[in-house]
This record gives C-alpha cells, structure tokens and sequence, in this order.
C-alpha cells in the first residue's frame, strides 16, 4: 500500500491550493481528482463565465458607443470562435494547475476517492481497478458543490440546461428563460441578454440576489429591464410542455395565478449543494448535516480529527476564494503549523452588469446585532472616472459603527466593483475607522476615490456632494 503524509480529495480551487501548500511544506502529497483539474471554477465556472461575461461587455460596447464618437458597423457575435477563445483559457489554467502540483512536489492522480477509515482512501481508476492508499496525517476532503436539479425541468443538455452547459453554448438563445435570480441565473443570463436573447427572470423569492443589499440589486434589476428583459418575482416554475416549433412553453405560478412563457432555452440555476455523497463518510463516522455539508471547526478539522473538509462541502459561502484560503489553512494545520480561519470577512463579488461586490455587514444585519450605524454613500455618477467610461449607474456604500466609527461593511454596485472591493476587506481586516479611508490619498482619477468620499460623507465632510 503506498502512504503519504496528506491525500486531497478533489482538485478545485479548494483542494489543489492545499495540496501545493503541502507540497511547500515538505509534506508528501497526493491529490485525487475524477474530472479535469481546477474543478467547477476553471473548468466551467467562474473563469468560463467570466471570459463570457467580458467578451459581451466587448460586444455591448463595439455596437453601443457612437455616443462617443465611435461609429462601428458590421458588429457580429461568433459563438464558436467565442467558445473556442474561452476553452483555450481554460485549457490553459487547468494546464497550469497541473504544473503547479508538480513543481511543488504534489502528485496527482486521476480516479474516483472512497473514504475506507480515519487514515485510508480506495481510489477506482479510469481502468476499473481499485488502489488503497494511506494518510498518515491527513485526508483532506474537498470534493466542492454539483447543480441543483428540478424534478420537473430535468436537463437535457440542449434546451433544458445547468451552468455547466450554459457557459459552452454554440448558439445564442432567441428566447432564455433563467429559473433562479441569484448570482449564476443573472451572471450568465445577462452575457446571453448582451449577445441577443430575451431574457425573462423567474426567481422564487420576493428578490433577486437575496442576502446581497437590496439597493444595489435594484440597480441590476433596473439594467435587465432596460434592456428589454422580464422580471418575475415570487414565482414558481411549475414545469414545461415542447412546442411543435420546437419552442418550450413554461408554465409558472405568479401568486397563485398561472401564466405560460414561452423559450427556446431554459437555464435552471437554483443553487448548489454539497458534494458530500458516495465518499464513504458514515462508514467513519464523520458527521454531514441535514444540507448534506461537513461541519468543521476553526483549524478545518471535522469530528473525526484525522479528516478535514474545505470549500463548498465545508458550508457556505460556496466561494472559490474562500474554498483557497481554507485550503491553505488546513495544509499548514497538517504541517504542524498554527493556522486556523481567522478573517473578518469573506468578500462576495456578483459580475452581473454593473458589477456588485460586498464585505462585511449591511445596515440591516448590524442593526439585527444591536449595532447603531451610520452610512456614507458616494455615487458613481459623480464621479470623474466613471463619466469618462461612461459607466455611472451604481455607488459605493459604507456601514460605519455610529460611536466608535469602525467601518462594519462596504457595498459596491458599479463599474469595477469585484477590484474595488478588496480595499473594504482589507478595511475589514485591519478594523479601521471611517477616518481611515477618509484621509487615505486615493489617485485620481479613479473609481477608488468613490470609497474615499463614501467614507468622507458617513463624517459630513465629502467633498463632491452635499453632506447631509
């Protein structure tokens, strides 16, 4: 049988940081993934639909800047050469993960990983046989999230599909219809609605992006139904009939009234759930919860101390960034080293256009925490940089403690905020007080100074707008 100090299982953006950190670490390392390296994310998450969503922004511009002065004609879409540009870059980065495991010392082996005790892994490869392998410090579990289905919208893989076959369309839909207003439904029904499709919008909840500030969701919404898009809240999507053209007729529960909308492609993105199944867990006692994810504590560790879990099977946020840190965390706890999930705040970026990206809290939870607040806001279309990218819908918000004003949460709805951001996490991180980002010298111009005079307005001293 052949050991290793850790086994990996799983090779996404959970599982091989961990498994080069290991490597670092002088740590022999194996990593056990059934798929492509680079997991949902690099293959076909949120690298492919970010070079999607970038690619529409080119294509939206091309035909839309005459306003500028820039007068083009003959602007097409080629969904082949697109989808070849994108695979490339995939290929690319899974390539990459590949090398980077090797050149950190890391195996990694191709085949299907069963939990067989506290210390050992049976592995199936492609060729049928079985291989046992042993641990003697760790097994690592970081399997990620797979797609929810809907009993009554099963995929096909042509008109009824998941992200996963959303993001390699060869075809751009007539007609889409998006079940589910979070962020995969809007992210990738937005590229489609830049591209040329009617997108109509069926979201359960009295909200799209639910959990995100809801001032900044309406800014999105706004922006769909600008384009000519349809919005369908507090609805059901009951299930759908094949016209004979070929189209599909979705049948959807509006308050209790039955509408029929018609699609020649349907998206079904509703969540993910945890990849915790057919690893073996309950034969080793390591503890799943009802949702199917693996309670661990601060160092990574589930209740079987020998097993750890990282990323989407660990618990929510499902965040590649977050899936990384963890990764890291546990690779030093198995190195022996004192590690453990110690940040503030696990920042969310939502690439819908504009962008949305948040750290920390909103007003309402730190009102909810028995917080008393204040809020500085500093809109886009006041600002310099913006009007010059012709990009000024949005703004940024700070949610500040009203005694001691430390900054609690930074919203951001506009251009760029997924860069933005990483300043209010730092903020976060470094618990600093609105006079902090106030009195920093931002460059101008920029989209960064929008931080700076949000700040300045929570202390009644912004300077490009009035102050309350």
């Amino acid at each position: 049988m052949k050991t290793y100090d850790a086994i990996v299982i799983g090779g996404g953006p959970g599982g091989y940081p961990c498994a080069i950190r290991l490597g670092q670490l002088k740590q022999k390392t194996l990593c056990i993934e059934k798929e492509t390296p680079g997991g949902i994310c690099l293959n076909w998450g949120c690298i492919p639909s970010k070079a999607l969503i970038s690619a529409a922004h080119h294509y939206e511009r091309a035909k839309d800047s005459a306003f500028m002065g820039i007068k083009a004609s003959g602007v097409e879409i080629d969904p082949n050469a697109l989808q070849d540009w994108k695979d490339g870059i995939v290929k690319r980065l899974t390539g990459g993960v590949r090398s980077l495991l090797k050149m950190n010392g890391a195996e990694l082996l191709a085949g299907t990983a069963t939990v067989v005790s506290p210390t050992e892994v049976e592995v199936k490869l492609a060729d049928g046989t079985v291989e046992r392998i042993q641990a003697t410090k760790g097994i690592v579990l970081a399997t990620g999230s797979s797609t929810i289905e809907i009993p009554t919208f099963k995929f096909d893989g042509k008109q009824v599909i998941g992200a996963r076959e959303a993001v390699s369309l060869r075809e751009i839909p007539k007609r889409l219809l998006v079940i589910g207003g979070g962020v995969i439904g809007l992210e990738l029904g937005m590229v489609y609605q830049k591209l040329g499709s009617t997108l109509t919008v069926v979201e359960a909840l009295p909200d799209l992006l639910t959990g995100i500030d809801p001032e900044c969701t309406k800014v999105v919404e706004r922006r769909i139904l600008k384009r000519g898009g349809a919005i369908h809240k507090n609805a059901k999507a009951l299930g759908y009939e094949k016209q004979a053209d070929g189209s599909l007729a979705v049948r959807i529960d509006v308050a209790g009234q039955t509408q029929t909308l018609v699609a020649d492609v349907v998206l079904v993105a509703v969540g993910m759930r945890p990849s915790s199944k057919g690893l073996g867990l309950e034969q080793v006692g390591v503890t799943v919860d009802a949702r199917g994810f693996i309670p661990t504590d601060k160092q990574g560790r589930t209740n079987v101390p020998t097993i750890y879990a990282v990323g989407d099977v660990s618990g929510p946020p499902l965040l590649a960034h977050k899936a990384s840190k963890e990764g890291e965390v546990v690779a030093e706890v198995i190195a022996g080293h004192k590690a453990e999930k110690d940040w503030v705040s696990i920042p969310g970026a939502v690439f819908t256009d504009p962008e949305i990206a948040v750290a920390g809290l909103t007003a309402e939870e730190a009102l909810a925490k028995g917080l008393e607040v204040t809020i500085g806001k500093f809109p886009f279309a006041a600002l310099g940089k913006a009007m010059a990218m012709a990009e000024t819908e949005g703004f940024v918000k700070v949610v500040a403690d009203k005694k001691t004003r430390q900054v609690l949460g930074v919203h951001i709805v506009g251009p760029e905020a997924s860069t933005m951001i990483s300043e209010g996490a730092l903020a976060l991180e470094m618990a600093a007080f609105l006079e902090d980002l106030a009195s920093t010298v931002h460059p101008h111009p920029t989209l960064g100074e929008a931080l700076m005079e949000a700040s300045a307005h929570a202390l009644g001293s912004a300077i490009h707008i009035a102050n309350r």
